[in-house]
C-alpha cells in the first residue's frame, strides 16, 4: 500500500537568504514571479515538532517553473525540520511533496510502514494540513503530504498566473 501516489506538486528548498534564494532561481530557472510571506509562524496550537507542540517561524515565498510550485523557506525563530536540516546540511533541496485527499489516513500509512514523521499541523487557518516523511532512512529529502482546501488550491492558482 503507497502513503501516497500521484504528481509531485511541489519542491522546496531551505535558504539562509530568501531574497537572493528567489533570484537565484528567478535569473537561472526563470522561476517566479515570487509571493513572499513574511514571518509565517506556527504555534502550539497549529503544528507538532518531533512529538510536541511546536512554535516556529519562517520567511515563505511561492513561485513557478512551469507547472510545478516552487517553495523557499527561510527560518526566522524556533526550533523545526527547517532549522535541523540547516544546521546539518546547510541550505538545500529540503523535499518534495506530494497532494493527498485524506492526510491522517496518508501519515498513518506512513507510521504503519515504519517511517518518521517528524513535523504536522495546519496553516492559513486550516486552508492547508500538512505531515513530513523523514526521507532519510532510503537516502532522499523530506517528502510533505499536503492535504488542500479549495480555497488553498485557488490561492495557488492566483499565484501561478502572476497574482
Amino acid at each position: 500500500m503507497t502513503i501516497a501516489s500521484g504528481p509531485v506538486t511541489q519542491l522546496a528548498w531551505v535558504v539562509e537568504d530568501i531574497g537572493a534564494a528567489e533570484e537565484f532561481h528567478r535569473a537561472h530557472f526563470g522561476a517566479g514571479p515570487w509571493t513572499r510571506m513574511p514571518d509565517v509562524r506556527f504555534g502550539p496550537e497549529e503544528a507538532t515538532f518531533r512529538g510536541e507542540p511546536a512554535d516556529f517561524t519562517a520567511h515563505v515565498s511561492l513561485g513557478y517553473a512551469g507547472d510545478l510550485q516552487l517553495e523557499l523557506i527561510q527560518p526566522v525563530a524556533g526550533e523545526s525540520i527547517y532549522t535541523e536540516f540547516l544546521a546539518r546540511s546547510g541550505p538545500g533541496l529540503h523535499h518534495l511533496c506530494f497532494e493527498t485527499d485524506d492526510l491522517d489516513a496518508a501519515v498513518a500509512r506512513a507510521r504503519a510502514a515504519g517511517l518518521d514523521v517528524p513535523q504536522q499541523g495546519v496553516m492559513a487557518g486550516g486552508l492547508m494540513s500538512f505531515a513530513y516523511v523523514d526521507g532519510a532512512a532510503w537516502g532522499a529529502p523530506y517528502v510533505e503530504l499536503a492535504q488542500l482546501t479549495d480555497d488553498m488550491r485557488a490561492f495557488y492558482a492566483a499565484i501561478k498566473n502572476g497574482g
